[in-house]
Order: C-alpha cells, then structure tokens, then sequence
C-alpha cells in the first residue's frame, strides 16, 4: 500500500526523502496477537517526515484500523489519575466552570470521566467502539457510541457543551482537521476544551526514537499543535509539559471569522528543522546497550524481563536484542495479558507471574510511569531483582 503524500494539516506535499527510516516496528501498539495471530504478525517498515510547509512531524503510513477507538491502559494507573485530578481542578476552578457540561470526545470506557464526576460538573462522553460505550454505561456514566465522523456530526444527546476534553487521540487520526470543526460545532460559542498529546519536544531531548508507533500518525510540538488548533477555530489560552512526555493546552473557541490566521494564510513554519540525525544516533546507541546488556546477563547466568507492554516496550523489543533475550513482558492492564509482543512475540503475563518465574533484572519500558512501576517492583518482589529502565537514550539503573 502506498503512503501518504501530503500533510496531515495543511495538505502540503511530503518531502520525497523521509528524516528517519525505522526497520522491523511493530505494526500497532493495539492490535496485540493472541496465541493464534501470533504466527502471522511480522513487524512493519516506518517512514518518518516533516512538513516543509507546517513542520508537523507525521507518518505517511495509513491509520491504525481502530484509530476512532480509544484503548487506554494508562486509566489503571494512579500516576495518571493524579494528573486527571490536579487538570480537572485548574480547569474549573480558573475559569469558573462549575456546573457546566464537559464532553469528553473518545473517551474509551469511562476511565477518566470516572474522575470528572468528582466534581460539580456534568460529565458526558461519546466513544466509537461498542463494547467500550457498553462497559462506561455499566459503570453509570453518561456514554453514547459515535465519532467525529463529519464536521456536522451531533456528539451524544446533551449537546452544545461548555467543554470538551481530548486526551491523546487527535494524533491518531488521519484527519485532525476534521475533529475538530466536528467538536466545535458541538460547543457553545464560549466553549471551551483540554486536549494532550505526546510530545514532539519530549522525542527530541531524550532522543527517544522509542517513543515513534505507527498509531499516532503525527507527532506535535506545541507549535505545530497550536497552528492546527488556530486554523480550526481555537485559541490556546494556556499550555504545559505533563508526565514529562505530553504538551497539555487549554483551548478556547474563536469566532468563525479567526478561523483562518493561521499557517495556510501564513508564510509557513518557523524555526529550524529538528536535528532527526540523533534519534539515529539513538537508536544505534540503544541497540548497542541491550547487545551489552544481553551478553552480561549471558556470562552472569541471569534472567531478564520488560515491564511495560507500551508502545514504547513493544519497539525496543523488536528493534533490539531486548526482545530475544526477555523471558516475559508483565503489564498490570489484563487486556494485553495472554498476549505476544507485536513483532517480537514475547508473551505478555500479568505482575503476579514474577512470583513463580522470577527475573534477576527488570527493565522498566513506559517511561511516563517509571517512579510508579519502580515502587511496586520494590514492593511486591523485594529488594533482589536488578532494576533498570529506559528514560531517554541510555539504559539507566535505579
């Protein structure tokens, strides 16, 4: 299948030669074979550009085929409840939003619309996937099936609402545009929004060529993010780096006049060209690492494991030796347990089966939850097991 040509944003043609060019990647972070797809995953080719016009870093390849769902894992965990808390908070408190109705758009099955009903608000929430709307709706919360199918499309029944909140979704989707007058159609003329994605500045200090998956098929600075949110009727009122990994803006809705000062009316991007020569250079200083790392556990006679069954896990263990040399990846969402890696196919057990098959080390791969991870190993295992993890270009011991 060929690849895309032009810009997700601002429909520019893509550069013919990529910045960056990755071999044997899974080929979704979702889509994690069972023991009877196993056979027949293989790993994919990756093409990497940036927009000569926009800047906007992106995939050429097409979209995951459930990019409308919204499959989240990080709702188990309490570092990212935490973050949820403190947003919610500042957002209603600053703007005195009491009492107002929040749309969260994708919302998967309630995880963190959970927490909005904390607060005095009014807490909706609209998600493609059935069975996800079927398990939000088990839970009490306020859940219709859709998608920001079309710019005219009606969001659930409460609609227009006074906030909408997006969290890492808009850059799995192959139209951002598209979402975007779709949600705004769907707000009051004051409305308001939270939106996250991962961050394209975070990639480029760590050099975490790690990070890159096929299901986000853009990846934003917020530069290149508050361009498309300007283009498609929003302005940023405020922006921060989250979880050290993701740009977190609030937004608010423009006049349908303003909608066009922004890069298409513009002289394009600003700045320079990011220096991609280093997660390059990364990437050989990774593979070089777990080849050290391999051949140390070799002569000591040790076991090894991943914790972390991420997008991130999943390509260190295609992308190096990490992959052949993990006896089992433990991740705490039962979802993915049972499972194979993608590419590397190594299964995927739940914490408690270090109990039985214990590991000398453990490598810590979801850089967002190393502290939490970290804590639980110490925990539940002792002190024995070596504890390494991988926050930016460096295998690191904690």
């Amino acid at each position: 299948m060929e690849g895309r040509t032009h810009c997700l944003v601002c429909k520019e043609p893509l550069p013919e030669k990529p910045v960056l060019c990755l071999q044997h990647m899974p080929a979704s972070a979702q889509n994690i074979p069972d023991e009877n797809q196993v056979k027949e995953d293989e790993g994919i080719s990756l093409n990497l550009y940036c927009c000569p016009r926009c800047g906007l870093v992106q995939f050429n390849c097409p979209p995951v085929d459930y990019y409308r769902d919204v499959i989240r894992s990080g709702g188990y965990s309490t570092t990212m409840r935490a973050l949820r808390q403190r947003q919610y908070s500042h957002l209603i408190k600053t703007y005195g939003l009491e009492g107002k109705k929040f749309l969260e758009a994708g919302c998967g099955q309630g995880e963190f619309l959970q927490v909005l009903a904390e607060f005095p608000v009014k807490a909706y929430g609209v998600e493609h996937k059935a069975d996800l709307v079927e398990a939000a709706q088990k839970k009490g919360l306020n859940v219709w099936q859709g998608f920001t199918e079309r710019e005219d499309t009606l969001l659930g029944e409460e609609g227009p609402y006074d906030v909408f909140l997006s969290f890492n979704f808009l850059e799995h989707q192959p139209d951002p545009g598209k979402m975007l007058d779709c949600i705004r159609n769907n707000l009051t003329p004051e409305g308001m929004g939270l939106i996250t994605v991962p961050s394209l500045e975070y990639i480029l200090q760590y050099d975490g060529y790690y990070e890159l998956i096929p299901d986000h098929l853009a990846y934003y600075s917020f530069e290149t993010l508050e361009e498309l949110l300007s283009l498609h009727g929003f302005t940023v009122l405020e922006k921060e780096l989250v979880n050290r990994d993701t740009c977190s803006v609030i937004v608010k809705r423009t006049d349908q006049g303003e909608k066009q000062a922004s890069v298409l009316c513009g002289n394009g991007k600003s700045g320079k060209t990011p220096d991609f020569s280093l997660l390059e250079k990364s990437r050989r200083t990774i593979v070089r690492e777990a080849e050290e790392l391999r051949e140390r556990l070799r002569a000591e006679k040790k076991t090894f494991c991943l914790w972390g069954a991420s997008h991130q896990g999943f390509t260190l263990a295609s992308t190096t030796c990490l992959g052949e040399a993990a006896e089992y990846i433990i991740d705490s969402a039962p979802f993915k347990q049972g499972r194979f890696a993608p590419a590397s196919h190594v299964p995927i057990v739940p914490p408690e089966h270090f109990l039985e098959h214990p590991a000398d080390v453990i490598l810590i791969a979801a850089p967002g939850y190393t502290e939490e991870i970290f804590a639980a190993v110490r925990s539940r295992f002792g002190e024995k097991p070596l504890v390494l993890t991988m926050r930016s270009d460096h295998l690191e011991k904690l």
